[in-house]
């Protein structure tokens, strides 16, 4: 969170991604109070497949 509002302070146009392996997405963030707490929290997620170094979803 420190990062968050340091970049809000020093680059306000810029959007902060949390990046997040496939496989921690569909595992971990599947989770309902994992999900409850990005909303809230308004975390943006980039989900990546490490295997074929590809971006999976952007989640604004």
């Amino acid at each position: 969170m420190d990062y968050r509002y340091a970049l809000e302070e020093e680059a306000p146009d810029r959007k902060l991604y949390l990046a997040v392996p496939l496989n921690v997405y569909k595992t971990f963030f599947s989770l309902q109070f994992i999900q409850r707490v990005v909303q809230r929290s308004q975390i943006s997620l980039l989900i990546y497949d490490p295997d074929r170094e590809v971006i999976v979803q952007w989640q604004p």
